[in-house]
């Protein structure tokens, strides 16, 4: 549980007294590769944070999974516009490899919020902190090339390489596998 002490030390102070009271609301949970962690359509009811594994975003359309987001070790994951106002998901978050989180319920983490010191504030911080990625991302989106959104990708995350299926890299970046073995093969001689 030290990883969680240290990400919400990052937002604000965590002494013994918030330690214990992260510990009482937190629950460890285990999930198996392909486990979901929310299905589409389901209420999202948790909060977690990755001590070990890998989780992928996605949604449906017109029956294709679309990949946009990997949520590694040491992320929190969650699907905020389904978790904040408690209305059903429109993305799914599911396991990419055996994965385990500690966790926290709606109900649990508002009274985080309102027994721990300086609780709103660190709620405050992180959603902050979603919110911009979420901008950044779709603004890439629409104002880079796929090739930069790949680079982009590697860049935040230079490991995953090598944890996540092509095809799941490809649908992240917005272009076919093909597509993808082109522009990867474009950089490899550069």
């Amino acid at each position: 549980m030290e990883a969680l002490f240290n990400s919400i030390a990052y937002f604000v102070p965590v002494g013994e007294a918030e330690k214990e009271i992260i510990a009482s609301l937190f629950t460890e949970k285990h999930f198996k590769k392909g486990e979901p962690f929310l299905q589409e359509g389901k209420v999202c009811r948790h909060v977690g944070f990755i001590v070990k594994g890998l989780m992928r975003y996605f949604l449906t359309e017109d029956g294709e999974e679309k990949t946009f987001y990997f949520a590694k070790e040491y992320e929190f994951v969650s699907n905020y516009e389904s978790f904040v106002p408690q209305i059903p998901s429109l993305k799914s978050i599911e396991a990419l490899e055996d994965t385990v989180m500690y966790i926290i319920s709606y109900e649990h983490l508002n009274r985080l919020y309102s027994t721990m010191a300086n609780g709103e504030r660190m709620g405050r911080l992180i959603i902050e902190q979603v919110f911009v990625q979420a901008l950044q991302n779709l603004n890439s989106f629409y104002s880079d090339t796929p090739e930069q959104r790949y680079k982009k990708l590697l860049l935040a995350h230079p490991d995953l390489q090598q944890r996540i299926p092509q095809y799941y890299i490809a649908s992240c970046v917005g272009v076919k596998p093909q597509s993808l073995s082109r522009i990867r093969k474009r950089l490899s001689l550069h």
